[in-house]
């Protein structure tokens, strides 16, 4: 039998349409065992619809999903066996107590008795939520409530677990948290972690992330390579008319700014002596200049030339 503890997942030439729409286009990723991986996007980029076919609440129409020896296509309840999922909307019932929601989510899996609760200290323990489990769900803050629905995900011991917009709602303590928390998992359990976001910070803890935008994988590798492919520096010139400045700064200085909106961006080594020159020779035209080391930001908008919000 093949050894489940430490499972690839291989998403393979994805494609998915609601009707005309094309929500994904040929999507292909790996996920490597014990690694966090993020699923950065913006809204409708298609990270809900690949979120879905991973946890198969909806059928594949092209392409492959395998997670270890198994393929979605062939074995769809293998694959659910394996995987733990924390969905974005909150599942917990806030009249019971934390122990009951965990009981009655092991029922569903066919634990009982000695061994579920044993799994369910476990799992609290882990998430540090063993002292609230007589306390009701409804008094718990939001961070808490995050770390019972993740629990609940683990009672089965799951190989890989999928998390949608894991810190919705969260505040920027709770956020920090539950990072913590999932860093332990990958350590401690060896478990493998796909997390989907639209927030820059969060794909910035990630080992390794892929990029969507509007259904097409734009970008993908660890948050320092996807940084480095731009090199040096990034300036960002404020114009007022970018398509006339970002010809004259070809025609003089023999650079080629990428026009965003109406901004103008230029990556390039040593960008400190060019915002210099740039401001010597349109101090008119140029009405704010800033300079920064390249972000997963700047890497979205190289890639796809516009803002990870438009």
């Amino acid at each position: 039998m093949p050894d489940d503890s430490r499972l690839r997942l291989v998403i393979r030439n994805l494609t998915f349409r609601y009707g005309e729409r094309v929500a994904l286009q040929d999507v292909s990723f790996t996920v490597e065992p014990a690694e966090i991986f993020g699923l950065l996007g913006p809204n409708g980029g298609g990270k809900t619809t690949l979120f879905r076919l991973l946890t198969t609440l909806l059928p594949l129409q092209s392409g492959q999903i395998e997670l270890g020896p198994h393929s979605l296509s062939d074995n769809a309840a293998a694959i659910r066996a394996l995987l733990g999922v924390t969905f974005q909307s909150p599942s917990l019932d806030g009249k019971l107590t934390v122990q009951e929601n965990l009981w009655h989510q092991g029922h569903l899996y066919g634990l009982l008795g000695g061994n579920l609760s044993r799994r369910i200290d476990e799992v609290t323990s882990w998430l540090g939520v063993q002292d609230r489990l007589t306390q009701l769900v409804d008094t718990l803050s939001g961070g808490l409530k995050r770390r019972v629905e993740i629990a609940k995900s683990l009672l089965h011991k799951p190989r890989c677990l999928i998390l949608d917009e894991p810190s919705t709602g969260l505040d920027p303590g709770a956020r920090l948290d539950l990072w913590t928390v999932l860093a332990r998992l990958r350590e401690q359990e060896q478990m493998t972690i796909l997390v989907t976001t639209h927030l820059m910070d969060e794909a910035e803890r990630c080992d390794r992330v892929a990029i969507l935008d509007r259904g097409h994988l734009v970008a993908s590798g660890s948050p320092t390579e996807l940084r480095a492919e731009l090199g040096g520096e990034t300036l960002i010139l404020k114009t007022a008319d970018a398509a006339q400045l970002a010809t004259a700064i070809a025609n003089r200085f023999g650079v080629e700014p990428q026009t965003v909106g109406n901004d103008l961006r230029i990556e390039r080594p040593q960008a400190l002596e060019l915002l210099r020159d740039l401001v010597s020779a349109f101090p008119q035209e140029i009405l704010a200049i800033s300079l920064a080391k390249p972000t997963l930001e700047d890497v979205f908008i190289s890639k796809t030339g516009h803002h990870f919000w438009e």
